[in-house]
């Protein structure tokens, strides 16, 4: 039979454990500059903080706080998809990046969005899904109203989840999302 007999100080056992926490928290701090460093500089990252990234989810609730308060909003970035649409009083640049709001419960759409400039607009053809890009500044339309000057467009292909919903009563505005 073989017996061990260890004696630890108490001293011994504080430098060990106070060694192992040191060399975690050293790992863990490194890890995370790393991460912080490294996301930071590199050049494939698609998340701009100072870009809105708006969703099905929130597509009205920022539409209203945009329309209700214009001035506050001006110069803000923002993206977001949807399908191109147009009316006849447009001119060849404007087009609205669309979606169709669910209106009753027996499935009734009206179409909603934004108005959107874009020098080269005729190359998407209505109804074409595309991927925006933009700054929203004040337009005359029948009034003033928000429009989106885009800075990058892509065609994309229609969202699983293509429909919106009214605004409810606790709208966020778009400041808020960044």
């Amino acid at each position: 039979m073989f017996v061990c007999n260890l004696k630890l100080s108490p001293k011994l056992v504080f430098k060990i454990v106070f060694i192992i926490l040191f060399i975690i928290v050293i790992t863990i701090t490194g890890y995370s500059l790393y991460n912080i460093f490294n996301n930071s500089s590199s050049n494939h990252c698609t998340y701009e903080p100072d870009v809105a990234n708006i969703t099905s989810d929130n597509y009205t609730n920022i539409l209203k706080s945009v329309h209700d308060n214009l001035d506050e909003h001006i110069g803000q970035k923002i993206h977001f998809s949807g399908y191109v649409y147009r009316v006849y009083d447009f001119n060849e640049t404007q087009f609205v990046l669309a979606r169709n709001m669910i209106i009753s419960s027996d499935n009734q759409t009206v179409v909603v969005g934004f108005l959107c400039d874009y020098k080269d607009a005729n190359k998407f053809a209505d109804n074409t899904w595309v991927d925006i890009t933009g700054k929203i500044t004040k337009g005359d339309y029948h009034g003033d109203i928000p429009i989106i000057e885009i800075t990058d467009i892509k065609e994309c292909s229609k969202p699983s989840n293509e429909y919106v919903y009214p605004p409810d009563d606790n709208y966020i505005p778009t400041s808020a999302l960044f």
